[in-house]
This record gives C-alpha cells, structure tokens and sequence, in this order.
C-alpha cells in the first residue's frame, strides 16, 4: 500500500507534532512557519523587498547581527527567494553549531526544494550529535516515506525503542514509540499500530498520549466506542490535571460527558465525526 503521506507530505510532521509535544521547534515550523508572521504588518511586497535590501547591505558591511542575519532569512523566504535564503542559512549553521534548530530547517528548506540527498545529510548531522533528537527523527521518516521507504524508516526507530529499553525503559521511548505508531498508520499497518499504542500505553501508566493516539487511531476506523473507552482511560491517568488537548477531542466528536470522566453508552452517543487533522497525532 502507498504511503499516505504522499497526498499531504507535511501529513505526518505536523500530525505528529500536536500529540509528541516535545518543545522546541518542529522542523520547519520553528521558522518555516514565521513566514507570515513577522512581516504580517508590512502593508506591501516592496516593504519588505526595503527591508531585505537594507538588511543584505548590513550583512556586506560586516555589521549585521545574527537576529538581523536570521530575519534577512526570514524575509527572503517571504519573498520566495529559497536558494539566497538557503545560503545565508548555510552559513548561520556553520557559525553556531550548537544551534541544532538552524540545521533542521536548512534540511526543510532542501526538502522542500526537491534537494532530498541534502536534507537527508544535514539531519544525519544532526543525529550523528544527538540520536534521539525527535524533531530531526520526524523530518527523517517523513523524508524516507516520501521516498517508499517507510520500512527502513520503521526499522531505525524500532532500533532507537529496543535500545531505549534496555535495562529498563527510559524517557525516550515515549516520543520514538508515538512516531513509530503515527509511521505505521501512514504505511496502512493499523494493527500495528494499534499494537505499538497499547505497549506504550502499559509502559507510561501515567501518561495520557498512547491513549489518546489510540482512541484516535480507533475513530478512524469508526469503532466509536473503542474510541470513548481509550479517551476516557486517558483522561483517568491525569485526573487532577486539566488537559486540554482531550477535551478538544472529546468536543469535535460530541463527547460532552467525558469531561466529567464519564463514558457514554452506545445509545448515547453523537454520530462521531472526524476530528480535524490539528488534533490526529497521525500525521
């Protein structure tokens, strides 16, 4: 079966960045995603054309400061200007390595300019530094799944979840497991995934998001009420804690008494619709 990612490619990044909530940026999405913001007031095209000029001058005057540097990107991504923003950003990640955000939108950037070779080598970097940086292991899948390569995709994140649980399971697992389930949804494998939700969920006792993944995962197969039942169990691992994200789910699906904890009875039951993709971990 086809990826899906295919039909929506930025599916899966953005999917999976509402349920991982990792902080930090989401590939692209730390910067990629400023592209209006910032310049939302700028009242015309040449008003910021004035301000990438001015900008490019300081830069060739040796004066301009890494915020100047990183808003000249800024507007020249504004301007569709990708290979001069491409460039410039090259050269920022060169002189603050330490910045791993810089890399993984420069690899963004080479996505989405069709240039996959170099956005797969700027994230093997930043893996090579930190194998467990969730943020370039999500650009990576989506970049192996774009490609019909989603099982070597799997394969490498199986390896980081083995590893992770040996001696005993560490923090880790939790965001790697949640990426793999969201992969193998994408792939068409829904028992598998299912699977990989109900581990995790024993693993984390605590923890609302494999629960929240699965009665999403289940929704999608129209099985409403396996779908109540994981957001209910969900809701009871916090239930002194006020989560938002599970009453937005309840909500779109007419859910009203699972707010209070409670699971309504077939009979019940509003005809379930899909939630809306801002709210599916399965991008």
């Amino acid at each position: 079966m086809p990826p899906r990612a295919s039909t929506n490619p930025r599916g899966l990044l953005l999917g999976l960045g509402a349920l991982v909530l990792v902080g930090g940026s989401m590939a692209g999405g730390w910067w990629l995603g400023q592209r209006s913001r910032g310049v939302e007031s700028d009242r015309s095209h040449a008003a910021v054309e004035r301000q990438a000029d001015q900008l490019r001058q300081k830069l060739l005057d040796g004066g301009a400061s890494e915020a100047e540097q990183q808003r000249l990107v800024q507007l020249l991504l504004v301007l569709n200007q990708s290979e001069e923003a491409t460039a410039l950003l090259e050269q920022l990640a060169d002189q603050q390595p330490r910045r791993w955000q810089l890399r993984l939108l420069l690899a963004e950037l080479h996505r989405q300019n069709n240039n996959r070779a170099a956005a797969e080598r700027e994230l093997r970097q930043l893996l090579n530094l930190s194998p467990h940086r969730i943020e370039a292991l999500q650009l990576m899948a989506l970049l192996q799944l774009e490609q019909g390569r989603g099982g070597q995709a799997q394969t490498q994140l199986k390896t980081l979840i083995e590893n992770g649980r040996k001696p005993a399971v560490q923090p880790q697992v939790l965001p790697l497991s949640l990426l793999l389930g969201d992969l193998q949804q994408r792939m068409g494998q829904q028992a598998e995934a299912a699977a990989t939700y109900t581990k995790l969920a024993a693993e984390f006792p605590r923890d609302p998001r494999p629960l929240l993944a699965l009665a999403l995962l289940r929704q999608e197969q129209g099985n409403s009420k396996a779908a109540q039942e994981a957001l209910a169990q969900a809701r009871n691992r916090q239930p002194g804690n006020k989560d938002t994200r599970l009453d937005r789910v309840a909500a779109s699906w007419g859910i009203n008494q699972l707010r209070q904890g409670k699971v309504e009875s077939p009979k019940e039951t509003s005809p379930a619709t899909t939630p809306p993709n801002s709210e599916r971990p399965a991008p």
